[in-house]
């Protein structure tokens, strides 16, 4: 029998035709995958949440009763204010809720507004912190350094209008840690200041799989570290007030200086 039409010849060196298998760029191809610099990561995250429980502390103990960081206690103040009638109260709640959400505008305005194009198409094994989370992270540092000299300035049993001012600042720190941390986007995002979400993650895994256990060990390590930040805290309060913000300026610096090594790293 005559010999059918011959079929169409395979590609040159043997590889898949186009449209078809994959190519030796497609092995290379991004991978959304752990932060090459894990270790640092969690040191960056249990840092910055040991500043958070000092000024939670603070926003309790000095600041009208609520906290710096849980919205969701201070949305819980505010409804018991307008059940009681304690307006007081409730305006010191709304000012907490307000100058958190001033935070998060800002910093996500940041985080978005500083991320280059390098960053946003940035692929590889090596991750890198995004440059918009330490100017974030920067602009935390600057809110709390007006945040201290008030503090100092006003005493440590401040009236009203100190009060509220410093309570905003507060907050207004937290907003602008929580967009940051955000900012780092994908598999690299962590909470520092609401951890409820974190503490309902570390019970689940103890009866699921999937998490990775370097991810596990950051979770805890968040954790631990606001009853560290709160215990560090009460005790200032008690034996040296006026030094209370030098924690949370403390990490937020040392928070500044480790991301600029992770962005710097990832080059």
């Amino acid at each position: 029998m005559p010999a059918g039409p011959a079929g169409p010849a395979p590609p040159a060196g043997g590889g898949h035709p186009a449209g078809g298998g994959h190519s030796a760029g497609d092995a290379a191809a991004p991978q959304d995958g752990p932060p090459s610099g894990g270790g640092w990561l969690t040191l960056l995250a249990v840092t910055l949440t040991i500043g958070t429980g000092t000024l939670d502390v603070a926003g309790f103990a000095r600041l009208g009763g609520v906290f710096s960081s849980v919205m969701t206690g201070n949305l819980v103040v505010c409804g018991f204010a307008i059940g009681t009638a304690a307006f007081a109260q409730l305006l010191t709640g709304v000012t907490a809720i307000g100058g958190y959400a001033a935070g998060v505008l800002a910093g996500t305005r940041l985080t978005s507004r500083f991320r280059g194009r390098r960053e946003a198409a940035a692929g590889g094994a090596r991750w890198r912190c995004p440059r918009g989370v330490i100017v974030a992270l920067a602009a935390e540092l600057a809110v709390l350094a007006v945040f201290a000299t008030g503090w100092v300035v006003a005493g440590v049993r401040p009236a009203a209008g100190p009060l509220h001012a410093l309570l905003a600042l507060a907050a207004g720190a937290m907003g602008l840690q929580s967009a940051a941390m955000r900012g780092l986007g994908g598999g690299h995002r962590v909470s520092t200041t609401y951890l409820t979400g974190t503490l309902t993650g570390v019970v689940a895994a103890l009866i699921t799989v999937g998490r990775p256990q370097g991810a596990r060990l950051r979770d805890l390590s968040v954790l631990a570290a606001v009853p560290v930040g709160a215990a560090g805290g009460a005790l200032v309060l008690a034996y040296a007030p006026a030094a209370l913000p030098a924690i949370p300026l403390a990490t937020v610096l040392t928070a500044v200086t480790v991301s600029t090594l992770l962005h710097r790293s990832g080059s």
